[in-house]
Parts: C-alpha cells; structure tokens; sequence
C-alpha cells in the first residue's frame, strides 16, 4: 500500500491535495495515477480533474468531487478569477531579477514547447527571483495563463532552465524542482486560500532556502506588475 496523499483542503464539492512529486494526474503504463489513487483513498467512485500539473511538478492540485463542482471551477479557470503561485529552483542567473514572459507557446521535438513571437493565446508568466546560496536562485511564478509547459519554457526563455529540468537543459539533480505553492480564489462566495511549501527535494530543503521561502507566505502581496490577462476581482 502506497502512502497517502497529503490532503490540504476538504469541501463537501471538491478536496485540494499535495501532488507527490514524479506522479502523473492519469495512470501511467507501469504506475497509477494520482486520480484513482484518490479515488480509493477518499472511498469515492468519481473525481473530476479541474486543472492539471505535470508529472515532474508537486503541489497543489484541485479535484471536483461532482459535475457542478467541475463545471465551477471551470468558470473560474476560464475567466482567471484562481490565483496561482509556483516555487521554483535554478542553478543559472536570469536574464532579469523579476518581470513578465510573454509569447505564443509553440511545441517542437521531443515533447518540447518554445516562446513565439505570436500573441494569439500567448502564455504569460510574472515572476521574482530571490539570491538563496551561491549559484542559486528561488523563484515566485505567477502564471496568469494555463499552458502547458509554460512556467519551464518561461523560465528557460530568461537563461534560467528548472534545476533537475533535463527537458529543458537544467542542471541535473534528484528531482525537477517546480511546486505549485499557493492558490487562491472564492467559491460561492467563500474566499479560499491554501498554502504548501515543498517537503520533498534536497535543494528545497536547505536553510537558505526555506529562510526565503518563510518570507514568501503572502505572495499575493508583493508588487506585480497590473496585467490585462489578471481580472482584480478575486478573493481578497
């Protein structure tokens, strides 16, 4: 019996979980999914995928426990009312400290996508980067757009490629180190708001890490940039 999810927030419509790192939402040919791993977990015939997270990213995940539910977040998805916050680690300087990355996102070879300089259905990502250690660098991702790959191609766009992001050129090391952090939004007028700081990784895990990541516990509160893709109207 493998070990169970960590479950961060219950409602009677939907549950919002830690996803292991190095599992895939679906099942996979030689191992499970997340989805039905929850399913017997939870002791429920049905859970209704309302975004998805790569297999290589930990972190929050919200799962529909019905239709309507679905449908809602749906809503919320489609119309940016879910804020979203990512921790990620790098081993290379950024072209820039913080800022946006904006551009089509356009897939090649081998499972990889690239910016374009197209700006129909463009991916648009915020972020800061923060000096943890020597060589080192943590960063606050904001997407505002939910494409696939988007914040690893951001991140490579700025000279800056995932650590353990071998896709994308990172530097090796014993886990791909991208968390979905934070994430708020309301639901039927109940503001949520969860946080989950990473426990799996050993970069993750250092002092001067987790010291910057303990300065991170209201990311919606620093300064981002005002964009056109982000409506204000969230949960306060």
């Amino acid at each position: 019996m493998s070990a169970s999810i960590e479950v961060l927030f219950d409602h009677p419509d939907f549950v919002i979980v830690n996803k292991p790192y190095a599992i895939s939402v679906q099942n996979e040919t030689q191992q499970s999914g997340i989805l039905p791993m929850l399913c017997q977990q939870l002791n429920v015939e049905k859970l209704w995928l309302v975004h998805r997270l790569d297999k290589i990213t930990s972190g929050i995940l919200i799962l529909a426990k019905n239709p309507e539910a679905a449908s809602v977040f749906g809503h919320l998805f489609e119309h940016k009312h879910i804020e979203k916050y990512y921790l990620a680690l790098s081993s290379k300087k950024p072209k820039k400290k913080q800022g946006t990355v904006t551009g089509g996102m356009k897939k090649v070879r081998d499972g990889k996508w690239m910016l374009d300089t197209s700006k129909t259905s463009a991916a648009v990502s915020q972020f800061f980067s923060f000096a943890t250690s020597p060589g080192l660098r943590l960063f606050l991702v904001k997407p505002l757009t939910g494409k696939t790959h988007q914040i690893r191609v951001a991140l490579k766009s700025i000279g800056s490629p995932i650590l353990g992001d071998s896709l994308y050129k990172g530097e090796s090391s014993d886990r791909t180190y991208l968390h979905a952090y934070c994430i708020r939004f309301a639901y039927q007028q109940q503001p949520i708001c969860v946080m989950c700081p990473p426990t799996i990784g050993k970069v993750f895990l250092r002092a001067e890490t987790q010291q910057q990541i303990a300065k991170l516990t209201t990311p919606w509160a620093l300064n981002w940039p005002v964009n056109k893709y982000y409506q204000r109207d969230h949960a306060q």
